[in-house]
């Protein structure tokens, strides 16, 4: 399929399809109209976005996929190992832009580890990201879009999502956000039951912090340096996880700024720290999650 995808790529691009076409024959081949939409979207980036892990890696198998909410049918990118066996999970939540290109792909990193990964849409209850953010901008209205109350529901699917899946071990789940995306993974953390591994990038605490006392699982969490606004908060979040005694794991990374962890973000993008954050990222996921 990958390689019939490419040929209809190169079809639209050379224009010798309509965009119409291309769209009716990709969603054949994909089985899903999202995802045909979303293999134009790097066309039309400022740049086109160079995954570090492609999309058609013959290691893995990924796809579009769609599963049962609580309020609405909730869309998502669904990656994992092609090898046989049960392997541990990970939800992936997504910034203040809906899921793009660039969550599928941190996506696969994580399946290029050994991990189940899901990325929903949390914009899924208002027709999904191309509908409501289809210039991929960053929301300022992204809390308003999408509550907190509402994406502590609609991860607790997700985890019900993978559990329900043959290939996925049910009690080794863990999950990880980045910015606004961050913020959301620390108060998932505090709702959903069962997590064993909890990952902030740069996200707020929990408001009231006192929340923390319901999280179950040992927290790590990456800050940059520059990133007052968010910063301001660890000293309290720190104090409320020792009273209520629990793991939090924290690193603040000199001259980064919010965000620095995305590739795609321009002069955010803080290469040294990212690259340290990821390997502290992957070894906390292998202690909590492989053991």
């Amino acid at each position: 399929m990958a390689e019939e995808v490419k040929n209809l790529l190169n079809e639209y691009r050379e224009g010798r399809i309509s965009r119409r076409d291309f769209i009716q024959k990709a969603a054949i081949l994909t089985g899903s109209l999202a995802m045909a939409n979303s293999l134009l979207e790097p066309l039309f980036a400022p740049a086109a976005y160079a995954a570090q892990v492609d999309p058609s890696d013959p290691a893995l198998s990924s796809s579009a996929v769609q599963f049962a909410g609580p309020a609405s049918a909730i869309s998502g990118y669904l990656t994992k190992p092609k090898a046989g066996g049960k392997h541990p999970a990970i939800v992936v939540i997504h910034e203040n832009r809906g899921i793009n290109d660039h969550t599928r792909d941190v996506a696969r990193r994580l399946a290029k580890e050994g991990y189940v990964a899901l990325a929903p849409d949390y914009l899924s209850r208002g027709g999904g990201t191309e509908k409501v953010n289809p210039k991929g901008e960053g929301l300022s209205n992204i809390r308003q879009l999408a509550p907190v109350k509402a994406v502590m529901e609609d991860t607790d699917a997700a985890l019900a999502y993978l559990r329900s899946l043959p290939d996925v071990r049910g009690d080794r789940i863990g999950v990880v956000g980045f910015c606004w995306g961050g913020e959301m993974t620390f108060n998932v953390a505090t709702y959903s039951r069962g997590l064993r591994a909890v990952v902030v990038y740069y996200g707020r605490s929990p408001n009231p912090v006192d929340l923390v006392e319901k999280i179950e699982a040992p927290v790590l969490a990456h800050y940059g340096g520059e990133d007052k606004g968010v910063n301001g908060g660890i000293a309290a979040t720190e104090a409320a996880m020792k009273k209520y005694n629990k793991g939090y794991n924290y690193k603040i990374y000199p001259g980064a700024q919010h965000g620095f962890n995305n590739d795609t973000g321009g002069s955010r993008y803080h290469p040294e720290a990212a690259k340290e954050a990821w390997g502290r990222t992957l070894e906390y996921f292998k202690k909590q999650l492989q053991g």
